[in-house]
């Protein structure tokens, strides 16, 4: 019995602050988020008792939601503003959608009243079509002037609306293609080159790898790179690398040598007394104790060294008239280093860790060419880095 009060006042209480929460949605006029809390309530029981104060709630609601609509959507129309349309259009959708929220509850009880609740529904078909037509008219007649523009900002504004057209009103004169259109005309087109300024010779492979846009993932829908000139395209700006400086210490093989000395246990032996003759327990047996011994390794250390440093300067330039926008430096190094060991005497003296340097050799040192490849996924992470923090 407890157990069934307790369960009933906590569904009492959460119903409370459903009630309440609606109520103040309602005063603070957010009318269709109250609309929607009381259907969400009324959904499952809507003849339930304790469900009657969400269906004044609707009521109320729904009527302030309805009439604050109508007299924006009288001010609206009466401006006269082509700018007002898409308002226009979409209250009239709020309108008829409101609607078709509550249709399937009715008939809602006030059970006090012995009555139903009251909605005044009107039928919007006539003006949603008519608000759309004139909507489309505009946004299509605005975005072909956008188009005349040279301003890009002006031409992807025309692709938006263009695009919101085809949602409401797909297929509407040839809509795609304009779109198409604006989506070419409001790009930004980026040419991206190379200059070595170096002595060296940058590998092509190198070259290549930096140029490879598709792999860089930069392009989106407003920015396209280009690694050659494209005759049919207008470019509007211009990234070269320049290639200051390569720098390429020469191969080093630097030598360390050690000695290492440990105690070990190599089983037992007798334990002797000062005479030298061998201790014996009470029993009359010879006493046994770690047999101990020092063990010595030497060890020459090997670590071969090359290393690779790129420098280069990133400049932004306006493709019309080459006037350099922006510097932003760029530097990437690359290093080869192999360590290995040889030895004279018992390895067991050193750290069993280490003995896999013992089982390493010289190799071959890589070349400069080799040296400057190997920068490359550096470089190349660097460089979109810069792109993508610097966009047009």
């Amino acid at each position: 019995m407890k157990k069934q009060l307790l369960l009933l006042s906590i569904l009492l209480f959460i119903s409370s602050c459903g009630v309440k929460q609606t109520r103040n949605l309602l005063t603070t006029g957010n009318y269709d988020e109250a609309i929607d809390n009381a259907i969400s309530n009324l959904r499952s029981n809507k003849d339930k008792k304790g469900n009657q104060e969400y269906v004044y709630l609707l009521e109320e609601a729904f009527f302030k939601a309805k009439e604050r609509d109508l007299n924006s959507l009288n001010l609206l129309e009466q401006d006269k503003n082509p700018s007002n349309l898409e308002k226009i259009f979409n209250i009239y959708v709020q309108l008829d959608n409101r609607q078709e929220k509550i249709k399937p509850l009715l008939p809602l009880k006030l059970l006090k009243e012995n009555k139903n609740a009251r909605f005044t529904f009107d039928n919007y078909n006539k003006p949603i079509v008519e608000s759309k037509k004139a909507l489309s008219k505009y946004l299509y007649d605005n975005s072909k002037a956008l188009l005349q523009s040279t301003n890009k900002v002006e031409i992807r504004k025309a692709y938006d609306d263009l695009e919101y057209l085809n949602q409401i009103n797909p297929n509407y004169q040839n809509t795609l293609q304009l779109q198409e259109e604006a989506l070419i005309k409001g790009r930004y087109y980026v040419n991206v080159a190379l200059r070595n300024q170096t002595n060296m010779v940058i590998p092509v492979a190198l070259q290549n790898d930096l140029l490879d846009f598709n792999t860089f993932g930069m392009n989106d829908k407003w920015t396209v790179y280009h690694n050659s000139i494209q005759k049919q395209i207008k470019y509007d700006y211009q990234i070269i690398v320049n290639f200051r400086a390569i720098n390429i210490t020469p191969e080093q093989i630097k030598e360390k040598e050690f000695v290492k000395e440990k105690v070990i246990k190599e089983g037992f032996k007798d334990l002797l007394d000062k005479n030298g003759k061998p201790v014996k327990d009470s029993l009359g047996k010879t006493i046994k104790v770690d047999n101990l011994k020092t063990i010595v390794i030497r060890i020459r250390e090997f670590n071969q060294f090359k290393a690779c440093q790129i420098t280069a300067n990133v400049d932004y330039i306006n493709f019309t008239n080459k006037q350099l926008l922006q510097t932003y430096p760029l530097a990437s190094e690359s290093v080869f280093s192999n360590d290995y060991s040889t030895y004279k005497g018992d390895k067991r003296a050193t750290e069993e860790s280490y003995y896999s340097y013992f089982n390493r050799k010289l190799v071959p040192f890589p070349s400069n060419e080799q040296m400057v490849y190997n920068t490359g996924e550096d470089l190349k992470a660097k460089l979109k880095g810069i792109i993508v923090r610097n966009k047009f």
